[in-house]
């Protein structure tokens, strides 16, 4: 085929593109109208040892990961809805929490996801008191030099997290394309073998 072919078949079922990318555009926007708003709060906290030296540093990257299974449990959960007085089940308010770590900033990042943004905020910063005084508590118990401090940075940040209306159009119309763009060559494969 030349160009010439290619600009005729567009000239000819061109619509047929255009009306899939519209379609499958507006079934996404439609989509993303359905799905509940949900908010996202994310608060790090910095845990950093007393002794500063290399030994203490690598230990502590790899007791951050024993933090975050410590933190990440039911038992956590409980604390922060007996600290706010919520009305969930540990494991409902445990299913809205992902903790990790990033050892290499030695920060234990809590992102709290829920339709009500002030409330994940609540819960994303208790989750860090939690962990903070979780922390000077067991301090109490080591040494001066054995001990592990946990800080909280800043107060959390709060964006919506979903729906992602304009990338969920923007990938509806791709796949639309796409799809016109098959179904056209497939009318004409099965014209020009007529």
């Amino acid at each position: 085929m030349e160009l010439g072919d290619y600009l005729r078949i567009l000239r000819k079922r061109g619509w047929i593109i255009i009306l899939t990318t519209l379609l499958t555009a507006a079934a996404a926007w439609g989509f993303s109208q359905m799905q509940t708003v949900e908010y996202k709060s994310t608060i790090s906290v910095f845990v950093r040892p007393e002794r500063i030296d290399n030994g203490t540093l690598l230990a502590t990257k790899q007791i951050l990961r024993g933090f975050v299974r410590y933190i990440d449990s039911l038992n956590f959960s409980q604390r922060v809805i007996n600290q706010l007085g919520l009305d969930m089940k540990p494991d409902t308010l445990k299913g809205k929490v992902t903790i990790a770590s990033k050892d290499e900033d030695y920060i234990i990042q809590i992102d709290v996801v829920d339709s009500d943004p002030a409330q994940s905020e609540r819960v994303a910063l208790e989750w860090a008191n939690q962990f903070v005084q979780w922390r000077d508590q067991d301090n109490l118990k080591q040494r001066k030099e054995d001990r592990v401090d946990a800080n909280i940075m800043q107060n959390p940040t709060t964006g919506k997290f979903k729906p992602q209306t304009t990338l969920n159009v923007v990938a509806g119309a791709i796949i639309g394309l796409l799809l016109g763009v098959i179904i056209v060559f497939f009318l004409e494969s099965i014209e020009s073998n007529i």
